[in-house]
């Protein structure tokens, strides 16, 4: 009943993979590769490496639930906890577990097969003498483990070809979240040792969810808190705006999208255990949605932190939790920055800005900026009788903003959302009347053409509107 209990502690694909790929770790190796049957009768998955492996007596140990006393101190570099991962995260997928491990030119081999636990009802693990019939116990080196999964009864539904199909799905969405959650180990950061890692022949490649390497990726300092002698380090990222990183933005995204990715990234001894979420510590909102904290945490603290069997779940202790409260606000504002500053006044005049941001409160409004030039141009070429009725068409347009569309458009594609196209001779002449307004009123040729420059719609279009503006400068200067 326990072995069967074991089965369901909440295991997913990638996270058994990501526990066994622990030990891998752990043992030293250089190289991992995942092997996938997924044609033959009996699908089958393995995991092999080159590390230091295992004598009989340590695979044994190994085999054994519970193995590990979890209060016992580690090496900084051992990813393990419990004592459970191997098994608890195998018999979570299959019913047959075969382990091999070569050390010192010696081969040993265990299996743990839950139907004959189940016939016998008794803790019986198999030692096989000849283990030439374990499925790729080829590709074992001088010295490495290999660990085979079959009875994949959790991954395989049946012999549908349908059933086959969604497995090779689920490895593909597997090796996606290996990318993310081994990212450091898979890029060789400073202090870390690089492995390699392999589905099937293909290279694993890492994921930075900070996509740290871009120019417009902003990185705050590195914050060190301390807790029961150890450290905690934090280091807060803002990721670049979609038109910064256009070709990035989709893949950085994530299958959650950035709202349901931002928060708390926590690792432990370097490898990723828990990300997306602000601990209850603040809301994920749109404007904050850029905003993703890397912690990194020594395995010394695995207690403190309430680390699961599966390493998927984590609760900072309460003096950090204090102490990311009082900064969780900074850690927002750059992300709330980039998206906030492309809506405020990027013009030292404010007639500039065609739409108005209003505060009143805790109420925001837009409206169509009555003193723009173009709009104060054609108001006074309007009769009198006119004039009070095209103020009165700002104020309905400005009221009828769509801001319920506007932002679902945004939040899910921001990449695709964009203002109207204005026609060659429209952007002429609104270059021409807000120009000549500027300089009436005193404004240098030079500082005008800079304040035009980063405001909309010029910006957007500025490859044409420069030619027409500095030709404007020009004649200035002739005069």
């Amino acid at each position: 009943m326990l072995i069967e209990s074991m089965r369901d502690i909440g295991y997913s694909l990638e996270t058994a993979l990501a526990d066994v790929i622990d030990n891998s770790i752990t043992a030293k190796a250089c190289s991992i590769r995942l092997l996938a049957d997924t044609t033959s009768a009996q699908p089958s998955l393995a995991i092999v490496d080159d590390g230091e492996g295992m004598s009989e007596d340590e695979l044994l140990a190994a085999m054994r639930p519970g193995s590990r006393n979890p209060l016992e101190t580690r090496d900084k570099e051992d990813l393990g906890r419990f004592g459970l991962g191997l098994k608890t995260a195998s018999f979570s997928q299959c019913r047959k577990l075969t382990v091999a491990s070569r050390k010192g030119g010696v081969t040993s081999c265990a299996r743990w097969d839950l139907d004959k636990v189940a016939q016998t009802n008794q803790w019986l693990v198999e030692l096989l003498d000849e283990p030439t019939s374990v499925p790729w116990i080829d590709e074992l080196g001088i010295s490495g483990t290999l660990v085979v999964w079959e009875k994949l009864d959790r991954l395989v539904e049946g012999d549908a070809s349908d059933a086959r199909s969604a497995f090779v799905s689920r490895i593909d969405d597997a090796s996606e979240h290996l990318e993310l959650v081994f990212h450091r180990f898979l890029a060789g950061e400073r202090g870390i040792k690089k492995i390699a890692l392999e589905l099937n022949g293909r290279a694993l490649e890492p994921f930075d969810p900070f996509h740290s390497t871009h120019p417009a990726t902003q990185a705050g300092p590195v914050e060190k808190i301390k807790s029961g002698g150890l450290e905690v380090e934090v280091q807060a990222f803002t990721l670049p705006h979609h038109k910064k990183d256009p070709e990035g933005w989709e893949r950085f995204a994530g299958k959650a999208g950035y709202l349901k990715n931002q928060g708390f990234y926590v690792y432990r001894g370097k490898r990723l255990i828990i990300h997306g979420t602000w601990f209850g510590l603040a809301r994920q909102k749109e404007l904050t949605k850029l905003a993703r904290v890397r912690i990194d945490m020594p395995n010394g603290m695995d207690a403190e932190w309430k680390i699961d069997v599966k390493k998927a779940s984590a609760q900072p202790p309460y003096h950090v939790r204090e102490r990311l409260r009082r900064i969780i606000e900074t850690i927002g504002a750059t992300s709330r920055r980039v998206y906030t500053a492309r809506g405020r006044r990027l013009a030292s005049d404010s007639r500039l800005p065609v739409w108005q941001r209003r505060q009143h409160g805790n109420e925001i409004s837009y409206c169509l900026n009555p003193d723009h030039p173009a709009f104060v141009d054609f108001k006074s070429q309007l009769p009198n009788d006119l004039k009070t009725g095209f103020e009165r068409i700002l104020e309905i347009a400005a009221s009828s903003m769509p801001v319920d569309a506007l932002f679902a458009d945004i939040s899910a594609s921001p990449s695709h959302v964009s203002g109207a196209q204005l026609a060659e001779d429209t952007l002429k002449h609104l270059v021409e009347t807000t120009f000549a307004a500027l300089t009436s009123s005193g404004v240098n040729p030079d500082d005008a053409l800079e304040m035009m420059r980063v405001t909309d719609p010029f910006r957007e279009n500025w490859e044409t509107a420069s030619d027409w503006l500095q030709k404007k400068v020009d004649d200035c200067g002739d005069e």
